[in-house]
């Protein structure tokens, strides 16, 4: 009788243990991201395709926003628990008073430069001077590019510069513009490679700015204590891990999920990003975030640099 209720009692215990699981399983994290789906994102991708979210016991949704100013906005407002965003552009928003705060990394190195045309006269960024350049997002880009003059002996008022509205690769191509600030290395380089107009990038990591990371992931300061996210990083790591080691099977799960970027442009853009992933995503180097707080204070485009703890957090 008593090893009957034992093992009934086991049984039981076996049940609620199940049921647990499967609650843990079910738990809920929206992820929105800086852009439309594109390989920048592609750890993202294979861990919720290879299952590794869902083995931390969570179920991920990746949402591409309909403004890609929204993302960081919507979750220092509460209304999604992470997002997708930009080291440069987290310092400006934690300046202006938004809530915010670094708890992991997807691209560790800017993407960030400045293209020409291959055959273009301008060799040097010193031979910018008199000549048009092209930029999509004001504010930050100009100043990006006046640092970049700076180290030739030049500054913004040297050159004239272009609203091009995100259309980059074409106003240079087309002779609108002599060179494009903004530029992503692994994408506008392939594109105008692809319609046989190749381009020539200087890097902004080489020309006199600091290096930071491209892609980050942002969370509400009020919530960086959320159990998800250790189980969350520890997945992405995993991801990441795995997209290195396989990158064609990786590449496979990823146009699986999103089979219309099956094309030439998707498949170069997966290539040159991948060295670019954070191997560990959790990580924090605390100097890089001081060093561009310092670079953005120089360049007035914050007025206080603030400690880094105040909105770059390590998730353990």
């Amino acid at each position: 009788m008593m090893l009957r209720k034992l093992t009934v009692t086991l049984c039981a215990l076996a049940g609620l243990l199940s049921l647990s699981t499967q609650a843990i399983a079910n738990e809920k994290l929206t992820v929105l991201l800086d852009w439309f789906v594109n390989p920048d994102h592609a750890t993202l991708v294979v861990a919720k395709e290879k299952g590794f979210f869902a083995e931390q016991g969570l179920d991920v949704d990746l949402i591409a926003p309909a403004d890609p100013n929204d993302p960081p906005k919507l979750v220092a407002a509460g209304k999604a628990e992470l997002a997708v965003s930009y080291q440069p552009q987290l310092h400006l928003q934690v300046a202006e008073g938004l809530p915010l705060t670094r708890v992991g990394t997807l691209v560790a190195t800017p993407l960030n430069s400045l293209v020409v045309l291959k055959d273009s006269p301008i060799k040097s960024i010193a031979d910018l001077k008199g000549r048009k350049v092209g930029y999509s997002v004001g504010g930050f880009e100009d100043v990006i590019l006046d640092a970049m003059l700076e180290k030739h002996g030049l500054d913004v008022k040297d050159v004239e510069l272009i609203n091009v509205n995100f259309t980059l690769s074409p106003s240079l191509i087309s002779g609108q513009v002599d060179a494009v600030i903004g530029a992503f290395r692994n994408f506008e380089l392939n594109q105008m490679d692809i319609v046989e107009k190749p381009g020539r990038a200087f890097y902004v990591e080489e020309e006199g700015v600091p290096s930071y990371d491209e892609l980050i992931l942002v969370a509400n300061k009020q919530n960086v204590d959320d159990p998800r996210f250790p189980r969350f990083l520890k997945a992405l790591e995993q991801a990441t891990t795995y997209l290195i080691n396989h990158p064609q099977e990786s590449w496979e799960l990823f146009i699986k999920a999103y089979p219309d970027l099956d094309d030439e442009l998707n498949r170069r853009a997966w290539k040159d990003t991948l060295p670019r992933f954070a191997l560990r995503p959790a990580a924090l180097d605390e100097k890089r975030y001081s060093d561009f707080a310092d670079f953005l204070k120089a360049k007035d485009l914050i007025k206080e640099t603030g400690d880094v703890s105040e909105y770059a957090v390590t998730i353990r």
